[in-house]
């Protein structure tokens, strides 16, 4: 029997469990690790990719502050699920290099102003949020945040903090197909977290 890719075994079939894992296999060909894990809660997965999903619809954050913000969240809290996972989308919507940069935690010349602040907001958020304070939520308005936006963000990367909280905790190991289709300056970025699975994620 393989081991298992989180600390919990496979979760008992149910019909809840059976269709998120055949989304999966639809949308990927393989079941996500961290899909396997909330399997054993599938209403709660669902409820929080729509709590999700309703928040980015809703919003005029565009694909890349988004992207930003969970790709800077990702590397101060030291979750390399994500960081594979949304590292890709920036790439994508940026470039590896400057996917790499905000995995890294540095500085990347390739954001605009407006995203290069939501990226140190967010690590503000991971690192201490009762020391937040006027002066930072004033340089978010300055880039051309409004306060809508400014929640939004910030209640965004609070539901991945705690996403990523339950994934982490229960030991879920980056997907093996994930990690390998990340573009190589993004591997080499997340240097943190969980590796991944050695071997690839079973459909």
């Amino acid at each position: 029997m393989p081991e298992s890719p989180t600390f919990l075994p496979e979760p008992p079939a149910s019909d809840a469990t059976d269709a998120v894992f055949a989304a999966d296999r639809e949308s990927d060909g393989y079941v996500w690790n961290v899909t396997r894990l909330w399997g054993w809660r599938p209403d709660l997965y669902e409820s929080f990719a729509a709590l999700r999903t309703g928040l980015m619809e809703a919003s005029a954050l565009t694909a890349r502050d988004f992207a930003v913000l969970v790709s800077a969240t990702a590397a101060q809290r030291d979750d390399s699920y994500c960081a594979y996972a949304w590292g890709q989308k920036l790439a994508k919507l940026t470039d590896d290099e400057t996917a790499a940069q905000v995995l890294a935690g540095e500085q990347a010349p390739g954001l605009t102003e407006r995203e290069a602040a939501l990226a140190d907001w967010a690590r503000r958020v991971v690192d201490d949020p009762n020391g937040t304070s006027e002066r930072e939520i004033a340089r978010l308005r300055d880039v051309g945040l409004t306060d809508r936006e400014i929640f939004e963000a910030t209640a965004f990367v609070g539901f991945r903090l705690a996403f990523s909280t339950v994934n982490d905790a229960l030991g879920a190991a980056p997907d093996r197909q994930l990690a390998d289709s990340a573009p190589e300056l993004v591997r080499s970025a997340v240097t943190y977290g969980r590796p991944a699975s050695p071997e690839p994620s079973s459909p």
